[in-house]
């Protein structure tokens, strides 16, 4: 026999909150994988991509795999933010221990300007440890919805524009999986900080 309407109405928050109570548990569930010890938690952010280095060859994020890498996004004809956050960068690749192997990796926001040649001329001013990688804008669009990198095109005095960009260093481990928004305002923490993952 069915039961009464009344006790069908006291069932279905019961029944609501189960499967709510179910999909948090799932949800945290897979916020807790362990991906091996001494692996970053689980991200969203990140993915694999192919782009263009400055030799002209293709760099995937497989090749960049084995050092942990700081990936910031920019572009060459930025009149502040990206030379300044490069040189911080220069200065934390030089100050962490000898041997200590990581890299810097420039990607451009503005690709219709920023060819592998011209990101190639713009990073000799820095650490060679930081290579640039660009791409058509197809590859590029979809590096940054990987790292959820903002950027826009600004337009300014006839055919020159600017691009409105997040600037966030990520910290990627020796797997390319991404670690924390590395903070750039103290060197020295931010070079040991990248040695825990060396």
């Amino acid at each position: 026999m069915a039961p009464p309407t009344t006790t069908r109405r006291n069932l279905l928050p019961i029944v609501a909150f189960a499967g709510g109570a179910a999909l948090v548990a799932g949800a945290a569930a897979m916020m807790l994988v362990d991906n091996g010890p001494g692996a970053p938690a689980p991200s969203l952010i990140g993915g694999p991509f192919k782009l263009t280095g400055g030799d002209g060859k293709d760099v995937t994020q497989d090749d960049l795999k084995g050092e942990p890498s700081l990936v910031f996004f920019g572009y060459t004809h930025c009149p502040d933010v990206c030379p300044t956050t490069l040189f911080e960068i220069s200065e934390i690749l030089r100050k962490l221990k000898a041997g200590g192997k990581a890299r810097g990796v420039f990607v451009t926001v503005d690709p219709e300007r920023d060819t592998p040649a011209i990101m190639k001329d713009y990073l000799s001013s820095f650490d060679d440890r930081i290579i640039g990688l660009s791409g058509d804008r197809a590859d590029i669009d979809k590096v940054l919805k990987e790292y959820r990198v903002y950027s826009k095109k600004q337009p300014g005095t006839g055919d020159d524009y600017t691009m409105d960009h997040s600037a966030i260093v990520y910290l990627m481990d020796k797997q390319m999986r991404f670690v924390n928004a590395l903070n750039l305002a103290n060197p020295d923490a931010a070079a040991r900080e990248i040695e825990r993952w060396m």
